[in-house]
């Protein structure tokens, strides 16, 4: 097997496990949003946490120690930013009523990115699953790419499953 195909196939692993294990606050807008609005707004939220997983991936990659000095120095204000701009889009959807994808991919990406944290987790997981930042620019692309890939078919996954079970979720047994 080709060493790109090997390592492509590990970032999708690794976008699984991201995505499956880090239902907080970003999987309950994500569950919320399929139950209220369809399969199409919770995949495209889900799209987001995948997409700021993957830039997260790319720090943990490609930049970690430079990266992460500034987040560490700027932490406090990028997850101010990120919770007041989710915050923002959140009452401006609620007051238009217009069902939005692309605010929900953006408040959720915003919402993810606000969170470092993730780039340590990203760290480990390379570690591993025995990538490392010398296996060269086109392997990490790809692995990059499963990363992606993987968190994608994930929250695809997800919410279709939930969107099959949405009518049978009733706000009184949410309660």
């Amino acid at each position: 097997m080709d060493m790109w195909l090997d390592i492509f196939l590990r970032g999708i692993l690794i976008g699984l496990v991201v995505s499956m294990f880090s239902i907080g606050p970003v999987g309950v807008l994500c569950i919320q949003r399929t139950l209220s609005k369809g399969q199409r707004s919770g995949f495209f939220s889900g799209l987001g946490a995948a997409t700021a997983d993957t830039v997260y991936a790319t720090v943990a990659f490609f930049a970690i120690a430079f990266v992460h000095g500034f987040i560490e120095q700027n932490q406090l204000l990028l997850k101010i930013i990120g919770g007041a701009f989710v915050v923002v889009v959140q009452i401006r959807r609620n007051r238009s009523g217009k069902v939005s994808l692309w605010r929900d991919f953006l408040s959720i990406f915003l919402f993810t990115i606000a969170n470092p944290a993730i780039s340590l987790v990203f760290v480990g997981l390379f570690a591993m699953f025995g990538i490392s930042n010398d296996a060269g620019y086109i392997n990490g692309v790809a692995m990059l790419v499963g990363v992606l890939a993987g968190a994608a078919g994930w929250w695809f996954l997800f919410t279709f499953v939930l969107n099959i079970y949405r009518k049978r979720f009733r706000p009184r047994y949410l309660l």
